[in-house]
Protein backbone atom coordinates (compact mmCIF):
# COMPACT_ATOMS: atom_id res chain seq x y z
CA UNK A 1 0.00 0.00 0.00
CA UNK A 2 1.08 4.07 -0.80
CA UNK A 3 2.40 5.48 2.34
CA UNK A 4 -0.06 8.50 2.88
CA UNK A 5 1.20 11.76 1.62
CA UNK A 6 2.19 14.33 4.48
CA UNK A 7 0.92 17.52 2.46
CA UNK A 8 -2.75 18.91 4.20
CA UNK A 9 -4.30 21.76 2.08
CA UNK A 10 -4.52 24.42 4.75
CA UNK A 11 -5.59 28.08 4.05
CA UNK A 12 -1.61 29.12 5.65
CA UNK A 13 -0.72 26.62 2.73
CA UNK A 14 -2.87 27.49 0.13
CA UNK A 15 -1.58 31.30 0.80
CA UNK A 16 1.87 30.51 0.99
CA UNK A 17 1.62 28.72 -2.74
CA UNK A 18 -0.04 31.75 -3.60
CA UNK A 19 2.46 34.21 -2.83
CA UNK A 20 5.87 32.06 -3.81
CA UNK A 21 3.32 31.73 -7.65
CA UNK A 22 3.13 35.14 -7.79
CA UNK A 23 6.24 36.08 -7.15
CA UNK A 24 7.67 33.45 -9.23
CA UNK A 25 5.32 35.17 -12.13
CA UNK A 26 6.94 38.70 -11.22
CA UNK A 27 10.25 37.61 -11.88
CA UNK A 28 9.17 36.11 -15.17
CA UNK A 29 7.10 38.89 -16.61
CA UNK A 30 9.13 41.78 -14.79
CA UNK A 31 5.65 44.15 -14.49
CA UNK A 32 5.90 47.72 -15.29
CA UNK A 33 9.58 46.36 -16.30
CA UNK A 34 10.55 46.11 -12.57
CA UNK A 35 14.09 44.02 -11.99
CA UNK A 36 13.32 40.32 -11.02
CA UNK A 37 14.79 41.31 -7.39
CA UNK A 38 11.42 43.37 -6.58
CA UNK A 39 9.51 40.71 -7.09
CA UNK A 40 11.28 37.94 -5.24
CA UNK A 41 12.05 40.28 -2.15
CA UNK A 42 8.14 40.93 -2.24
CA UNK A 43 7.48 37.78 -1.85
CA UNK A 44 9.60 36.89 1.15
CA UNK A 45 8.84 39.95 2.46
CA UNK A 46 4.61 38.86 1.96
CA UNK A 47 5.61 35.25 3.51
CA UNK A 48 7.17 37.59 7.29
CA UNK A 49 4.54 40.03 7.23
CA UNK A 50 1.65 37.72 7.18
CA UNK A 51 3.14 35.76 9.62
CA UNK A 52 3.04 32.75 7.41
CA UNK A 53 7.31 32.31 7.72
CA UNK A 54 8.90 33.05 11.39
CA UNK A 55 11.51 35.69 10.87
CA UNK A 56 14.39 33.36 11.96
CA UNK A 57 13.33 30.53 9.50
CA UNK A 58 13.52 33.14 6.94
CA UNK A 59 16.90 34.63 8.36
CA UNK A 60 18.23 31.01 7.98
CA UNK A 61 16.63 30.33 4.30
CA UNK A 62 18.54 33.42 3.39
CA UNK A 63 22.08 32.59 4.73
CA UNK A 64 21.85 29.13 3.04
CA UNK A 65 22.74 31.32 0.01
CA UNK A 66 26.13 32.81 1.54
CA UNK A 67 28.34 30.50 -0.39
CA UNK A 68 26.67 31.90 -3.85
CA UNK A 69 26.66 35.13 -2.69
CA UNK A 70 30.42 35.45 -2.24
CA UNK A 71 30.69 33.08 -5.39
CA UNK A 72 29.16 36.14 -7.54
CA UNK A 73 30.33 38.73 -5.71
CA UNK A 74 33.84 37.40 -7.12
CA UNK A 75 32.59 36.73 -10.35
CA UNK A 76 30.56 39.99 -11.08
CA UNK A 77 34.06 41.54 -10.15
CA UNK A 78 36.37 39.79 -12.47
CA UNK A 79 33.80 40.76 -15.24
CA UNK A 80 33.19 44.56 -14.43
CA UNK A 81 37.61 44.65 -13.87
CA UNK A 82 37.36 43.16 -17.49
CA UNK A 83 35.09 44.79 -19.51
CA UNK A 84 36.82 48.10 -17.87
CA UNK A 85 40.50 47.39 -18.83
CA UNK A 86 39.18 45.79 -22.21
CA UNK A 87 39.88 42.37 -22.19
CA UNK A 88 36.41 41.50 -23.84
CA UNK A 89 37.00 44.32 -26.79
CA UNK A 90 40.91 42.35 -27.20
CA UNK A 91 39.12 39.47 -27.10
CA UNK A 92 36.42 39.95 -29.53
CA UNK A 93 38.95 40.85 -32.26
CA UNK A 94 41.04 37.79 -31.97
CA UNK A 95 37.83 35.98 -32.19
CA UNK A 96 36.51 37.37 -35.41
CA UNK A 97 40.09 37.43 -37.05
CA UNK A 98 40.07 33.24 -36.33
CA UNK A 99 36.79 33.04 -37.86
CA UNK A 100 37.85 34.37 -40.99
CA UNK A 101 34.46 36.09 -42.33
CA UNK A 102 32.42 32.90 -41.50
CA UNK A 103 29.75 33.76 -39.01
CA UNK A 104 29.13 29.30 -38.58
CA UNK A 105 32.83 29.21 -37.34
CA UNK A 106 31.90 32.64 -35.45
CA UNK A 107 29.04 30.67 -34.12
CA UNK A 108 31.27 26.89 -33.60
CA UNK A 109 34.08 29.32 -32.05
CA UNK A 110 31.87 30.63 -29.00
CA UNK A 111 29.99 27.76 -28.39
CA UNK A 112 33.68 25.76 -27.72
CA UNK A 113 34.69 28.80 -25.34
CA UNK A 114 30.88 28.94 -23.97
CA UNK A 115 31.45 25.16 -22.96
CA UNK A 116 35.14 25.95 -21.63
CA UNK A 117 34.15 28.52 -19.44
CA UNK A 118 30.98 26.64 -18.14
CA UNK A 119 32.94 23.53 -17.35
CA UNK A 120 36.09 25.32 -14.93
CA UNK A 121 34.57 28.77 -14.17
CA UNK A 122 30.98 27.98 -13.34
CA UNK A 123 27.78 28.43 -15.59
CA UNK A 124 27.57 31.77 -13.58
CA UNK A 125 30.64 33.10 -14.93
CA UNK A 126 29.30 32.23 -18.57
CA UNK A 127 26.66 34.22 -18.10
CA UNK A 128 28.67 37.24 -16.19
CA UNK A 129 32.60 37.06 -17.87
CA UNK A 130 31.54 35.46 -21.50
CA UNK A 131 28.63 37.54 -22.79
CA UNK A 132 29.77 40.95 -22.71
CA UNK A 133 32.87 39.50 -24.51
CA UNK A 134 30.48 37.65 -27.26
CA UNK A 135 28.90 40.81 -27.90
CA UNK A 136 32.01 42.95 -28.37
CA UNK A 137 32.81 40.24 -30.82
CA UNK A 138 29.68 40.28 -32.85
CA UNK A 139 29.91 44.00 -32.72
CA UNK A 140 33.34 43.85 -34.10
CA UNK A 141 32.22 41.53 -37.03
CA UNK A 142 29.32 44.03 -37.89
CA UNK A 143 26.93 40.79 -36.98
CA UNK A 144 23.70 40.73 -35.34
CA UNK A 145 24.68 39.74 -32.09
CA UNK A 146 21.66 37.80 -30.29
CA UNK A 147 22.29 34.86 -32.29
CA UNK A 148 26.01 34.52 -30.66
CA UNK A 149 24.59 35.70 -27.25
CA UNK A 150 22.30 33.07 -26.98
CA UNK A 151 24.85 30.55 -26.99
CA UNK A 152 25.91 31.95 -23.39
CA UNK A 153 22.41 31.39 -22.08
CA UNK A 154 22.12 27.95 -23.55
CA UNK A 155 25.47 26.32 -22.98
CA UNK A 156 26.08 27.89 -19.54
CA UNK A 157 23.37 25.12 -18.40
CA UNK A 158 24.06 22.61 -20.91
CA UNK A 159 27.64 22.20 -19.70
CA UNK A 160 26.87 22.99 -16.21
CA UNK A 161 27.54 19.20 -15.20
CA UNK A 162 30.66 18.38 -16.49
CA UNK A 163 32.38 18.95 -12.88
CA UNK A 164 31.33 19.88 -9.62
CA UNK A 165 32.07 23.44 -9.86
CA UNK A 166 30.58 23.92 -13.61
CA UNK A 167 27.19 24.96 -11.41
CA UNK A 168 27.02 26.29 -7.65
CA UNK A 169 23.91 23.93 -7.89
CA UNK A 170 25.78 20.73 -8.28
CA UNK A 171 27.01 21.63 -4.74
CA UNK A 172 23.36 22.50 -3.06
CA UNK A 173 22.01 19.02 -4.50
CA UNK A 174 24.65 16.71 -3.24
CA UNK A 175 25.75 18.73 -0.17
CA UNK A 176 28.08 16.76 1.88
CA UNK A 177 27.53 13.77 -0.16
CA UNK A 178 29.30 14.99 -3.40
CA UNK A 179 30.78 12.33 -4.94
CA UNK A 180 34.52 12.37 -5.89
CA UNK A 181 36.22 14.01 -9.03
CA UNK A 182 36.56 10.64 -10.90
CA UNK A 183 33.31 9.26 -9.57
CA UNK A 184 31.41 12.56 -10.72
CA UNK A 185 33.28 11.79 -14.00
CA UNK A 186 32.44 8.25 -14.17
CA UNK A 187 28.88 9.41 -14.17
CA UNK A 188 28.22 12.36 -16.07
CA UNK A 189 31.06 12.83 -18.57
CA UNK A 190 28.38 10.84 -21.14
CA UNK A 191 25.06 12.80 -20.11
CA UNK A 192 27.36 15.49 -20.14
CA UNK A 193 28.52 14.74 -24.08
CA UNK A 194 24.56 14.67 -25.19
CA UNK A 195 23.69 17.44 -23.56
CA UNK A 196 26.57 19.43 -24.83
CA UNK A 197 26.60 18.14 -28.50
CA UNK A 198 22.10 18.18 -28.65
CA UNK A 199 22.20 21.89 -27.54
CA UNK A 200 24.64 23.01 -30.27
CA UNK A 201 22.43 20.99 -32.91
CA UNK A 202 19.41 22.01 -31.95
CA UNK A 203 20.65 25.84 -31.47
CA UNK A 204 22.20 25.72 -34.39
CA UNK A 205 19.30 24.91 -36.02
CA UNK A 206 17.74 27.22 -34.65
CA UNK A 207 19.93 30.34 -36.24
CA UNK A 208 20.39 29.08 -39.07
CA UNK A 209 18.61 31.98 -41.25
CA UNK A 210 20.91 34.28 -39.25
CA UNK A 211 24.28 32.85 -39.86
CA UNK A 212 24.51 33.96 -43.36
CA UNK A 213 25.67 37.34 -44.23
CA UNK A 214 29.92 37.16 -44.37
CA UNK A 215 31.46 38.88 -41.39
CA UNK A 216 33.50 41.93 -41.14
CA UNK A 217 37.70 41.15 -41.15
CA UNK A 218 39.57 44.08 -41.56
CA UNK A 219 39.68 44.84 -37.56
CA UNK A 220 41.73 47.92 -36.02
CA UNK A 221 44.28 46.24 -33.79
CA UNK A 222 43.84 46.91 -30.23
CA UNK A 223 46.89 45.90 -27.58
CA UNK A 224 46.06 44.28 -24.31
CA UNK A 225 47.17 46.57 -21.38
CA UNK A 226 49.10 45.54 -18.79
CA UNK A 227 45.71 45.12 -16.43
CA UNK A 228 43.83 43.80 -18.93
CA UNK A 229 46.80 40.97 -19.04
CA UNK A 230 46.25 40.77 -15.34
CA UNK A 231 43.11 40.24 -15.22
CA UNK A 232 43.37 37.63 -17.59
CA UNK A 233 45.77 35.69 -15.38
CA UNK A 234 43.72 36.38 -12.89
CA UNK A 235 40.63 34.90 -14.56
CA UNK A 236 43.10 31.78 -15.58
CA UNK A 237 43.84 31.31 -11.94
CA UNK A 238 41.14 31.82 -10.66
CA UNK A 239 39.59 28.73 -12.90
CA UNK A 240 43.20 27.09 -11.36
CA UNK A 241 41.88 27.59 -7.75
CA UNK A 242 38.32 26.35 -8.29
CA UNK A 243 39.12 22.98 -9.65
CA UNK A 244 41.31 22.32 -6.68
CA UNK A 245 38.53 23.36 -4.10
CA UNK A 246 36.07 21.19 -5.79
CA UNK A 247 38.82 17.95 -5.76
CA UNK A 248 39.09 18.83 -2.40
CA UNK A 249 35.76 19.21 -1.62
CA UNK A 250 35.47 22.82 -0.71
CA UNK A 251 33.01 25.37 -0.70
CA UNK A 252 33.49 27.92 -3.95
CA UNK A 253 32.41 30.86 -2.43
CA UNK A 254 34.99 32.00 -0.15
CA UNK A 255 37.85 31.22 -2.81
CA UNK A 256 36.24 32.85 -5.69
CA UNK A 257 35.28 35.81 -3.51
CA UNK A 258 39.30 36.35 -2.45
CA UNK A 259 40.26 35.92 -6.29
CA UNK A 260 38.39 38.71 -7.09
CA UNK A 261 39.38 41.05 -4.63
CA UNK A 262 43.29 40.39 -5.50
CA UNK A 263 42.63 40.94 -8.57
CA UNK A 264 40.97 43.66 -8.06
CA UNK A 265 43.02 45.10 -5.50
CA UNK A 266 46.38 44.72 -7.46
CA UNK A 267 44.89 46.00 -10.29
CA UNK A 268 43.40 49.20 -8.50
CA UNK A 269 47.22 49.32 -6.96
CA UNK A 270 48.68 49.41 -10.51
CA UNK A 271 46.51 51.61 -12.29
CA UNK A 272 45.93 54.13 -8.94
CA UNK A 273 42.70 53.99 -9.45
CA UNK A 274 39.52 54.48 -7.19
CA UNK A 275 37.70 50.80 -7.25
CA UNK A 276 33.74 52.80 -6.86
CA UNK A 277 33.13 53.01 -10.85
CA UNK A 278 34.37 49.22 -11.06
CA UNK A 279 31.46 48.41 -7.94
CA UNK A 280 28.98 50.57 -9.06
CA UNK A 281 28.61 48.94 -12.56
CA UNK A 282 28.08 45.74 -10.88
CA UNK A 283 24.72 43.94 -10.36
CA UNK A 284 24.18 44.23 -7.06
CA UNK A 285 20.40 42.90 -7.35
CA UNK A 286 20.91 40.10 -8.07
CA UNK A 287 22.06 39.44 -4.42
CA UNK A 288 18.82 40.07 -3.19
CA UNK A 289 16.74 38.11 -5.82
CA UNK A 290 19.24 35.34 -4.46
CA UNK A 291 17.95 35.89 -0.72
CA UNK A 292 14.10 35.82 -1.86
CA UNK A 293 14.06 32.75 -3.82
CA UNK A 294 15.34 30.79 -0.67
CA UNK A 295 13.00 32.82 1.18
CA UNK A 296 10.07 31.55 -1.00
CA UNK A 297 11.24 27.86 -0.92
CA UNK A 298 11.83 28.05 2.26
CA UNK A 299 8.16 28.78 2.69
CA UNK A 300 7.53 26.00 0.45
CA UNK A 301 9.19 23.40 2.71
CA UNK A 302 6.98 24.63 5.61
CA UNK A 303 3.59 23.77 4.04
CA UNK A 304 4.88 20.10 4.06
CA UNK A 305 6.00 19.39 0.06
CA UNK A 306 9.73 17.95 0.87
CA UNK A 307 8.32 15.74 3.51
CA UNK A 308 5.41 14.99 0.64
CA UNK A 309 8.27 14.59 -2.28
CA UNK A 310 10.43 12.22 -0.21
CA UNK A 311 7.65 9.92 0.23
CA UNK A 312 6.82 9.68 -3.35
CA UNK A 313 10.73 9.57 -4.40
CA UNK A 314 11.22 6.40 -2.43
CA UNK A 315 8.63 4.76 -3.20
CA UNK A 316 9.08 5.45 -6.81
CA UNK A 317 12.67 4.28 -6.61
CA UNK A 318 11.91 1.08 -4.61
CA UNK A 319 9.70 -0.09 -7.84
CA UNK A 320 12.05 0.86 -10.54
CA UNK A 321 15.12 2.91 -10.20
CA UNK A 322 15.13 3.57 -14.22
CA UNK A 323 11.96 4.91 -13.84
CA UNK A 324 12.41 6.91 -10.80
CA UNK A 325 15.42 8.58 -12.40
CA UNK A 326 13.23 8.91 -15.76
CA UNK A 327 10.80 10.50 -13.67
CA UNK A 328 12.45 12.53 -11.55
CA UNK A 329 14.84 14.08 -14.11
CA UNK A 330 11.86 15.32 -15.85
CA UNK A 331 9.85 16.46 -13.23
CA UNK A 332 12.76 18.51 -11.99
CA UNK A 333 13.81 19.95 -14.98
CA UNK A 334 10.10 21.33 -15.25
CA UNK A 335 10.20 22.51 -11.45
CA UNK A 336 13.34 24.69 -12.56
CA UNK A 337 11.52 26.46 -14.15
CA UNK A 338 8.52 27.36 -12.11
CA UNK A 339 10.66 28.46 -8.70
CA UNK A 340 14.62 28.80 -10.35
CA UNK A 341 17.25 25.73 -10.17
CA UNK A 342 19.27 26.87 -7.19
CA UNK A 343 16.42 26.90 -4.57
CA UNK A 344 15.10 24.21 -6.60
CA UNK A 345 18.36 22.62 -6.02
CA UNK A 346 17.86 22.87 -2.48
CA UNK A 347 14.74 21.07 -2.35
CA UNK A 348 16.07 18.19 -4.58
CA UNK A 349 19.41 17.58 -2.71
CA UNK A 350 16.86 17.62 0.58
CA UNK A 351 14.43 15.01 -0.62
CA UNK A 352 17.20 12.99 -2.38
CA UNK A 353 19.63 12.33 0.63
CA UNK A 354 16.27 11.59 3.08
CA UNK A 355 14.72 9.16 0.23
CA UNK A 356 18.23 7.80 0.01
CA UNK A 357 17.62 6.36 -3.44
CA UNK A 358 20.43 5.18 -5.74
CA UNK A 359 23.04 7.34 -7.18
CA UNK A 360 21.39 7.47 -10.87
CA UNK A 361 18.40 8.83 -9.26
CA UNK A 362 20.12 11.34 -7.72
CA UNK A 363 22.30 11.55 -10.90
CA UNK A 364 18.66 12.57 -12.87
CA UNK A 365 17.53 14.78 -10.06
CA UNK A 366 20.26 16.96 -10.69
CA UNK A 367 20.65 16.97 -14.88
CA UNK A 368 17.19 18.25 -14.35
CA UNK A 369 18.14 20.93 -11.99
CA UNK A 370 21.37 22.14 -14.44
CA UNK A 371 19.90 21.49 -17.74
CA UNK A 372 15.75 22.43 -17.69
CA UNK A 373 16.08 25.58 -16.99
CA UNK A 374 17.06 25.83 -20.76
CA UNK A 375 13.52 26.13 -21.44
CA UNK A 376 12.87 29.67 -19.69
CA UNK A 377 14.60 33.32 -18.76
CA UNK A 378 13.95 32.24 -15.22
CA UNK A 379 15.11 28.47 -14.99
CA UNK A 380 18.65 29.48 -13.62
CA UNK A 381 20.40 32.07 -11.77
CA UNK A 382 22.95 31.81 -14.77
CA UNK A 383 19.81 32.92 -17.30
CA UNK A 384 18.87 35.54 -15.07
CA UNK A 385 22.14 37.19 -14.96
CA UNK A 386 22.59 36.93 -18.69
CA UNK A 387 19.41 38.74 -19.15
CA UNK A 388 21.21 41.15 -16.79
CA UNK A 389 23.74 41.12 -19.04
CA UNK A 390 22.06 41.74 -21.95
CA UNK A 391 19.99 44.78 -20.89
CA UNK A 392 22.86 46.68 -19.62
CA UNK A 393 24.48 46.26 -23.73
CA UNK A 394 21.04 47.64 -24.72
CA UNK A 395 19.71 44.05 -26.20
CA UNK A 396 16.83 42.19 -24.73
CA UNK A 397 14.87 38.83 -25.71
CA UNK A 398 10.91 38.36 -24.36
CA UNK A 399 10.03 35.68 -22.33
CA UNK A 400 7.69 34.11 -24.79
CA UNK A 401 10.20 33.95 -27.83
CA UNK A 402 12.99 32.53 -24.89
CA UNK A 403 10.42 29.91 -24.36
CA UNK A 404 10.32 29.07 -28.01
CA UNK A 405 13.42 28.59 -28.55
CA UNK A 406 13.89 26.78 -25.03
CA UNK A 407 10.93 23.82 -26.31
CA UNK A 408 13.04 23.35 -28.96
CA UNK A 409 16.49 23.18 -27.34
CA UNK A 410 16.05 22.19 -23.90
CA UNK A 411 13.90 18.54 -24.28
CA UNK A 412 15.81 16.84 -26.56
CA UNK A 413 18.81 17.50 -24.58
CA UNK A 414 17.27 16.24 -21.58
CA UNK A 415 16.11 13.36 -22.81
CA UNK A 416 19.48 11.80 -24.23
CA UNK A 417 21.62 13.42 -21.26
CA UNK A 418 19.04 11.42 -18.74
CA UNK A 419 19.24 8.33 -20.94
CA UNK A 420 23.30 7.71 -21.31
CA UNK A 421 22.51 8.14 -17.18
CA UNK A 422 20.44 5.23 -17.08
CA UNK A 423 22.48 3.23 -19.24
CA UNK A 424 25.53 3.39 -17.75
CA UNK A 425 24.69 3.82 -14.63
CA UNK A 426 24.65 1.13 -12.18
Amino acid sequence: MPTSLPLELTPATTAIWAIAATATLGVIVRPLRWPEAIWAVAGALALIVFGLLPVPAALGAAAKGTDVYLFLIGMMLLAELARAEGLFDWLAIHAVRHARGSPRRLFALVYAVGTLVTVFLSNDATAVVLTPAVYAAARAARAEPLPYLLICAFIANAASFVLPISNPANLVVFGRHMPSLLDWLRQFALPSLAAIAATYAALRFTQRRALVEPLATELPARPLSAGGRFIAWGIAATAVVLTLASALGWDLGLPTFVAGVLTAAVVMLRTREAPWPVLRHISWGVLPLVAGLFILVEGLRETGVIDMLVVLLREAATRSAGQAAWGAGILTAIACNLVNNLPAGLVAGSVAAAADVPAKVTGALLIGIDLGPNLSVTGSLATILWLVALRREGEHIGALRFLGLGLVVMPPALLLAIGALVWTGP
